[in-house]
């Protein structure tokens, strides 16, 4: 059986590999869009406020080298707000994954939800599998395909298998 090496959240941070996931699960935009019916303004990777802090509106644009900035600073302070509430051991499957989802969600939701909460007792497979419960978008069901939103319900199975298969 496969033991994953775990450390304090505190001392781990984003690997290389989940950076450019996650740049990769956002994409690009230059100009401000919508995502999905009913989200808040992005561009960029996703970002929804600018590396001062203030929101995106319709209309902002953005480099590419603007953008991975954004991400970098935007991963950092989630990693900061997370320190406080992921007492558990993790490995770095769990802090990718953590990391990764409060760039989605924000940290507070982060530190709000059944995987850390799972984390933080030592359940680590039901910390994985917590990711399938944020499958909703403006009360639309992602897992059903036709609802326009089906890249957040693939991204939470992307997220638990990963997860599942460190452990």
């Amino acid at each position: 059986m496969f033991t994953p090496k775990r450390t304090a959240f505190i001392v781990a941070s984003m690997s290389a590999a989940a950076l450019v996931a996650l740049v990769q699960d956002e994409g690009y935009t230059s100009h401000t869009i919508v995502p999905v019916a009913g989200d808040r303004p992005t561009n960029g990777f996703g970002s929804t406020f600018d590396e001062k802090g203030k929101p995106i509106k319709m209309g902002d644009t953005v480099t590419p080298q603007k953008a991975l900035k954004r991400v970098l600073i935007h991963s950092n302070n989630d990693k900061s707000f997370l320190d406080k509430c992921v007492t558990g051991p993790v490995s770095q499957s769990e802090v990718d994954g953590l990391l990764d989802f409060s760039y989605q969600y924000g940290s507070a939701t982060t530190c709000k939800s059944s995987m850390v909460r799972e984390i933080n007792a030592g359940n680590y497979v039901a910390s994985c599998e917590g990711y399938l419960k944020y499958k909703f978008v403006a009360k639309r069901d992602c897992s059903v395909r036709s609802n326009g939103c089906y890249g957040v319900w693939t991204r939470a199975q992307e997220r638990t298998k990963t997860c599942l298969a460190a452990q």
